[in-house]
């Protein structure tokens, strides 16, 4: 697997002064310490190898977690907030030590109100579980993250998670009215609003949203609900090429056709999903999931104005699913594409960078450079309709890891030279934190750095995650280039990777 940096881990005097305040504070039944115990909440979905906190809190209330953090603070132990750990950045991971706090038990749906079209909840509730409660009240949470039926919402509000329908819908940031959250001194934080407008102040709720939980540990979010659109219709478009079906996805944005998803699979995903057992026209190579929502009778009309923008693009043929069960496995079967991926290598990694819409066929072009330079195989799957995309590196032979290195670095480069990010909604954790000054200057990072001792003066909450210790001391002394790229990352085992 790829090499990681090391970080040091608090003395062994704090962790055992943490652990007796832990215990006084909430009792050994929420406390974990055993070695068995704490493994479990080592890792998390992406290639940062695990690495096991000193002590787990298992928080089913607000109390719990300033409990937990008044005693970190007072020994000057670290805190990583966990949710449901299917993050693929490495933000969970607690990579210095110290306490985990896990509010996966905080599970509850407070209230859904169809009149005010918001949603209360805690942040270990599931995200498809708030899909299902808000659909049988006839309204609808768009963000929809492959992870749905295992992620929870503290990740999601941490990592500004997005999906399929960012496309028409945007993203977490999107539908977050307010937050409770806790500092790492204890202070209890009530930020936003419940009303649909809004402009008091600094927008800190949008600020703590995709802060990775290194300002703050969310307790209780009020989201933005909307009406359920009655009517969804999907088709499934097959291309020769991807510049083919990139022609597609421009002339559908330059008609003013705003499908709800807009989904890419390039050949080398073709040919996984082919090599799994799935009937996909040999001549394909590209496909687009497209899906229109709306009034049924809008909906016709979309669906007729798609196929017909697809096939004068070059489409092969037009699909349209017959029904909802049509459709559900549809989707499942992209979900799915992570792990049918991670299966055919013993290492993935998988980034999601965005570009412009249309450089989406020049990334790809790239991509397969890179591939065929480095040897390392390469597949693209993602968010079309805004530039998302989900580049996949596969290999089997450790002695490749400085190819994939390479390889990603080209990527990066690649990316920020088309105008592009690094990170559409994965976050930067631990696994881009070495490329950040690749898209940001030293005097952005500077600030960043200035906005995170605000909320967190000792650096406890979550740290070495977003900026990495050598960016940030380059970026100090005014050292650091954005364009060339940064030092890759240093050395760890392998472990199973998303």
């Amino acid at each position: 697997m790829r090499l990681h940096p090391t970080f040091s881990r608090p003395s062994a005097s704090a962790v055992d002064k943490a652990r007796r305040l832990l215990e006084r504070a909430l009792g050994p039944s929420k406390v974990i310490t055993s070695a068995d115990g704490c493994a479990a909440y080592a890792g998390d979905e992406s290639d940062q190898p695990p690495v096991s906190p000193d002590a787990v809190v298992l928080a089913s209330s607000p109390a719990d977690i300033e409990k937990a953090v008044r005693a970190a603070s007072e020994a000057e132990v670290p805190v990583v907030p966990r949710a449901a750990g299917s993050g693929k950045s490495g933000g969970a991971v607690p990579v210095g030590g110290g306490i985990v706090i896990a509010t996966i038990g905080m599970n509850s749906i407070k209230e859904i109100s169809r009149e005010e079209q918001v949603a209360v909840v805690e942040p270990g509730v599931i995200l498809a579980d708030l899909h299902a409660a808000a659909e049988a009240e006839g309204l609808f949470y768009p963000p929809d993250p492959n992870s749905l039926k295992m992620c929870a919402l503290g990740g999601n509000i941490a990592e500004n998670a997005a999906g399929p329908r960012a496309f028409k819908y945007g993203a977490t940031r999107d539908y977050v009215l307010g937050l409770e959250t806790i500092l790492i001194d204890g202070t209890r934080l009530r930020t936003g609003r419940r009303t649909v407008k809004g402009v008091t102040g600094y927008d800190v709720t949008a600020l703590l949203v995709g802060s990775e939980g290194t300002l703050a540990i969310t307790t209780e979010a009020t989201l933005r609900l909307i009406a359920k659109p009655p009517s969804v219709m999907t088709m499934l478009c097959l291309f020769p090429d991807v510049r083919a079906s990139g022609r597609a996805v421009s002339a559908l944005v330059a008609a003013g056709v705003v499908p709800r998803c807009l989904e890419l699979l390039d050949r080398p995903t073709l040919e996984a999903v082919r090599a799994r057992g799935v009937g996909v026209d040999e001549r394909a190579g590209a496909m687009l999931i497209i899906e229109v929502d709306g009034e049924p009778a809008d909906c016709e009309l979309q669906t007729e104005r798609v196929g017909q923008v697809c096939m004068d693009a070059g489409a092969l043929d037009v699909l349209v699913a017959q029904d909802r069960a049509q459709r559900d496995r549809l989707w499942e079967a992209r979900r799915q594409l992570s792990l049918a991926t991670r299966a055919m290598a013993r290492h993935k990694i998988s980034e999601d960078v965005v570009v412009p819409r249309d450089k989406i066929p020049a990334l790809l072009d790239e991509v397969a450079a890179i591939s065929a330079a480095t040897g390392v195989r390469m597949l693209t799957y993602g968010h079309a309709g805004d530039g998302n995309l989900h580049v996949n590196l596969l290999w089997n032979d450790p002695e490749l890891v400085p190819q994939v290195e390479t390889a990603l670095s080209r990527l990066f480069r690649a990316v920020i030279g088309m105008r592009g990010t690094l990170s559409g909604e994965h976050g930067i954790g631990t696994s881009k934190a070495d490329f950040l000054a690749l898209e940001q200057s030293p005097e952005l990072i500077a600030i960043e750095k200035r906005i995170k001792a605000v909320f967190d003066p000792k650096g406890l909450l979550n740290p070495h995650k977003i900026f990495p210790r050598r960016a940030l001391e380059a970026a100090e002394r005014g050292e650091v280039e954005r364009a060339p790229g940064f030092p890759t990352r240093v050395a760890a085992p392998s472990h199973g990777a998303c």
